[in-house]
């Protein structure tokens, strides 16, 4: 029997946070003995679509390795996408037989498609719900009803839904969801892509945070008005920025820089492959996730944070949503209030300043990705509730 992954809130085989969990679902179903396929569903330009990384196979049916000039053209590749996933999973089917389809997507005709390609194979469909899926329906009378209209075809859509909060648990059941329907499983990783150690990409002691570089939901503004803080009392050693960011942010992130004038000290990488990533998570001397407070921040689980807490080194983290569910401030890590750049300089100098005290609160953090966060643990869960379904 077998597992399909499908959606295009990810991408395959590299990608941010969302293809970090599909790792994780993917990587425990295997080990739980379930074959394990990833569809990428995005209109993604490469040269090589399909493919097997980290034991994972992976595919993206567009298939497509560069733009076509032609409108109809482009059209008819995204057709053809649909086309190419049939046949794809029919002969996964025919290889072992699909038990269910774990789909990511925001998309209605992708959501309808997955409804159909299940229905089709006798397999239960299971939805991904890691955001708030009324977040960008909050303007307005008829966007809200429009949110609300695609939540509901969504959640009649779905046999089981795998909610990242008891918040999105909560949401569901106040608005009619059936209990047996949904189920939470909280933020998971791969401790063994922190634990392996691989050389050290720095030769000093740096602060590093990964993942978005923005200054809306990821308030980085925050972290570097922290940092400035730091600078300033020849506490800080260097500040490593990693992650996806568009030209305007790194923009105004660079701007900030120089108006703080810690350029010196500030490191902004390229893209780096998921290996790369892991090399500089893993030997920060401090890791650090900003977050500002809002609708998505109530009803998500920062997944970085618990990628940074398979480190075991000091984690400093801002409480937003359920993050206090299971950090407790000065024991597993160090929790500041969101948006609160005095209080994060606050906490990431007392760590400078009581280093060996803060690495074994780091390796108390650590604990909880062997435990809770496990993907071993989250994975077997998940397959006793499709069972159930």
């Amino acid at each position: 029997m077998s597992i399909v992954i499908l959606g295009d809130l990810f991408s395959i085989p590299e990608g941010s946070a969302a293809t970090n969990r599909v790792y994780t679902y993917a990587k425990g179903f295997e080990a739980a003995g379930v074959r394990t396929h990833v569809v990428g569903f995005l209109n993604t330009y490469m040269e090589k679509p399909d493919g097997v990384n980290d034991g994972i196979s992976y595919y993206n049916p567009f298939g497509q390795k560069e733009r076509s000039s032609s409108f109809f053209l482009r059209r008819y590749h995204k057709v053809l996408k649909y086309q190419r996933t049939f046949r794809l999973l029919k002969k996964i089917h025919r290889q072992d037989r699909i038990i269910a389809i774990n789909r990511w997507s925001d998309f209605f005709t992708t959501q309808l498609f997955a409804w159909l390609m299940a229905r089709y194979f006798g397999a239960k469909l299971i939805t991904e719900c890691n955001e708030h899926p009324l977040r960008f329906y909050q303007t307005g009378f008829f966007k809200r009803k429009e949110g609300l209209l695609r939540f509901y075809a969504d959640a009649f859509l779905s046999d089981g839904i795998l909610c990242i909060s008891r918040y999105l648990v909560d949401f569901h059941l106040k608005r009619n969801i059936k209990a047996k329907k949904l189920f939470h499983v909280p933020s998971t990783v791969d401790p063994s892509r922190f634990t392996e150690k691989l050389e050290r990409p720095l030769p000093g002691f740096y602060i590093g945070y990964f993942g978005s570089l923005t200054f809306s939901r990821d308030n980085i503004g925050v972290l570097l008005n922290a940092f400035s803080v730091l600078a300033a009392r020849q506490h800080a050693p260097i500040l490593v920025l990693g992650g996806f960011c568009t030209p305007e942010e790194q923009n105004k992130i660079k701007d900030l820089i120089e108006r703080c004038g810690i350029q010196e000290r500030v490191t902004i990488l390229p893209f780096l492959s998921r290996t790369e990533i892991a090399r500089y998570v893993q030997n920060a001397d401090i890791l650090v996730m900003v977050r500002a407070k809002d609708l998505g921040s109530d009803a998500s689980y920062p997944s970085k944070l618990t990628e940074f807490l398979a480190t075991g080194q000091p984690v400093v983290s801002a409480n937003v949503g359920e993050v206090s569910d299971f950090i407790k401030d000065g024991e597993n890590a160090y929790l500041f209030p969101p948006n609160d750049s005095e209080a994060l300089a606050a906490k990431l100098e007392y760590i400078f300043l009581h280093y060996p005290e803060a690495v074994l609160v780091g390796e108390q953090g650590r604990k909880l990705t062997n435990e809770v966060f496990s993907y071993h643990y989250q994975s077997k869960r998940i397959l006793d509730y499709i069972g159930t379904l």
